[in-house]
């Protein structure tokens, strides 16, 4: 196939976790790398319950790919320790670079690491760059230790060529990065928005079996409280029982105690479906369809946010804890509904009023979303990955 052309770039992507985005964005660069004719290879989680999901997710790409495991027959890292198993699955693979789909797994460790001199594995110096979705130590307490001791590990590497690339999902935050630091491989990626997300409403609900004439609004992802599903159902419950408003509950969310048995409740009087397992793509589809508004009730959520990008593909306006990223996106793109964060009265009545609003306000929010789906989209999002790695 390269006969008398030079031989196609080798590059490992690095993702050892299957929950909440990071399946999704797994599918996104596995997508993007093959279509820029690269040899891939991954680096995953290849026990069986996790294997199941990466196929499902993979789906046609998995015969294209090579895959390692991220972790030993103990179920560990290689080599006790994160950059360590990292450098380990690059030889392993014999690839040229690795690319970590989340460079969160290692950052503060390198930045802290950096601090005292000490950089990662030396093999991986200029071979390794990634995405960084939760950058926190940028606004940690400038008088913070610990803060201030990463974010000067942070300037060493970068400063030093450490890193092939890294890409921020904050356009606001990366902006101010390569103002500080001109010159160094430090981009913004588009958090995108997928395809295929505009279906039926009425056909997805009927499916689900979600009633036909309710205002359904979608909490969906992982139950970790910082995501918000106890202020949800507590808004919901606040609501009188007949009215129009319904909960569809969809994702691993094993709620708990006071959590549960509350939500349990609003599937008792049939103002709620939990859908309380793994999700399947399909299945995700239908659910973002079936809703009219989409619940982002974060709290403390530093970051982009996968459910905010479906919600877009959508259509569907959203209802946001005013805090972070999220906050200023929604109030800057007119995307929706703000509140304020970790209160449930609050929630409640934003609730109430996206449960009455008119076929014009709807409009207006759908023209939003198409507007923040074209921009944040999966062209701009590979065409900035692949000129990273300078593969455009």
């Amino acid at each position: 196939m390269f006969s008398g052309q030079a031989r196609p770039r080798h590059l490992l992507l690095y993702e050892p976790r299957t929950e909440g985005h990071h399946l999704g964005w797994l599918r996104f660069l596995t997508e993007d790398l093959l279509s820029a004719d690269c040899q891939l290879s991954l680096a995953v989680d290849l026990r069986a319950e996790a294997r199941a999901k990466l196929e499902d997710h993979l789906s046609d790409l998995w015969p294209a790919v090579k895959v390692h495991s991220a972790y030993d027959s103990q179920g560990r890292r290689h080599q006790g320790g994160k950059a360590r198993s990292i450098a380990f699955c690059l030889r392993q693979s014999g690839a040229e670079q690795v690319f970590l789909a989340a460079f969160d797994e290692i950052a503060s460790s390198c930045w802290r690491r950096a601090f005292f001199g000490l950089g990662p594995p030396g093999e991986l110096r200029g071979h390794m760059g990634g995405i960084y979705h939760r950058p926190r130590l940028f606004i940690a307490p400038w008088w913070s230790p610990n803060g201030k001791l990463k974010r000067a590990g942070f300037s060493r590497l970068v400063k030093s060529g450490w890193l092939a690339q890294l890409l921020f999902v904050d356009e606001f935050l990366t902006r101010e990065l390569q103002a500080k630091y001109p010159g160094a491989p430090l981009h913004f990626l588009p958090d995108p928005c997928p395809k295929g997300y505009d279906l039926a409403s009425a056909d997805a609900r009927r499916q689900l079996g979600v009633p036909p004439d309710n205002r359904v609004f979608l909490f969906y992802g992982t139950g970790s409280r910082r995501k918000g599903l106890h202020l949800a159902v507590a808004a919901m419950l606040g609501l009188p029982a007949e009215h129009t408003s319904f909960l569809l509950c969809a994702g691993q969310q094993n709620p708990e105690g006071n959590t549960a048995r509350r939500l349990g409740q609003l599937v008792e009087q049939r103002r709620a479906l939990l859908i309380n397992r793994y999700v399947s793509v399909a299945e995700e589809k239908l659910c973002f369809a079936a809703s009219d508004a989409v619940l982002l009730p974060y709290l403390d959520h530093f970051g982009a946010s996968g459910v905010l990008s479906r919600a877009m593909a959508a259509g569907k306006m959203v209802i946001v804890s005013d805090e972070q990223l999220l906050g200023r996106l929604t109030r800057e793109r007119g995307l929706g509904l703000l509140f304020p964060s970790a209160d449930a009265a609050a929630l409640r009545e934003q609730i109430r009023s996206a449960a009455v609003m008119n076929s014009e306000q709807a409009a207006t929010w759908q023209a939003a979303a198409r507007r923040y789906a074209e921009h944040y989209s999966r062209e701009a999002f590979r065409a900035t990955l692949l000129a990273s790695l300078g593969l455009a």
